[in-house]
């Protein structure tokens, strides 16, 4: 078991150390570009990193909170599914993806989730608090009972995803209507 505090360390030169990451917190750590394939972290949090294009091959995140995190491009689809259990506070996930992840009741607060995709995903009891969805794909994808009302930009065909009991705020409701192509005033 590692110590449970680390800062300032840049990973882009010496990886992490294989291994399992029980109880601790990574602050201001650079993870940009790094490999971290088949790693183990289970409650932990990350604050203010950069893990940008980083390699998640078969990496377990179990209860793991991202704080402020840049988080640029990542396919969370190449995690270890058992257990995935993850929490973004004003994190940036542009260009990232979550293709068929299961994510029922994952929170994403004041998060930027531009060109996100969530194609084929369980998304269900989710909550997108404050978040910025512009051209996130949402396609044969679970949002039932998924919460919206205070997110923006988003684009959702109510025909190709399941959204019964889904929560929209009434400006949202233009979302639900882009594909239309009418105007609302």
């Amino acid at each position: 078991m590692e110590e449970p505090f680390f800062e300032k360390i840049d990973y882009r030169q010496n990886a992490l150390a294989k291994g399992e990451y029980e109880n601790c917190t990574f602050s201001n750590c650079n993870f940009s570009n790094s490999d971290l394939s088949g790693i183990k972290f289970s409650d932990c949090e990350f604050i203010g990193c950069d893990l940008s294009l980083a390699k998640l091959a078969k990496v377990a995140f179990q209860d793991v909170r991202f704080k402020d995190c840049k988080m640029l491009g990542l396919h969370f689809e190449n995690c270890n599914e058992f257990g995935f259990s993850v929490f973004f506070f004003n994190c940036t996930l542009n260009h990232s993806s979550f293709y068929k992840r299961k994510l029922k009741k994952t929170t994403f607060k004041d998060s930027k989730l531009e060109e996100v995709d969530f194609t084929g995903s369980d998304l269900g009891s989710s909550v997108f608090d404050n978040c910025e969805l512009t051209r996130a794909t949402f396609e044969n994808t679970i949002l039932e009972k998924t919460d919206f009302r205070t997110a923006f930009n988003y684009s959702i065909d109510l025909e190709k995803n399941r959204v019964k009991k889904a929560k929209f705020s009434q400006s949202g409701i233009v979302g639900l209507l882009d594909k239309y192509d009418i105007e609302i005033s």
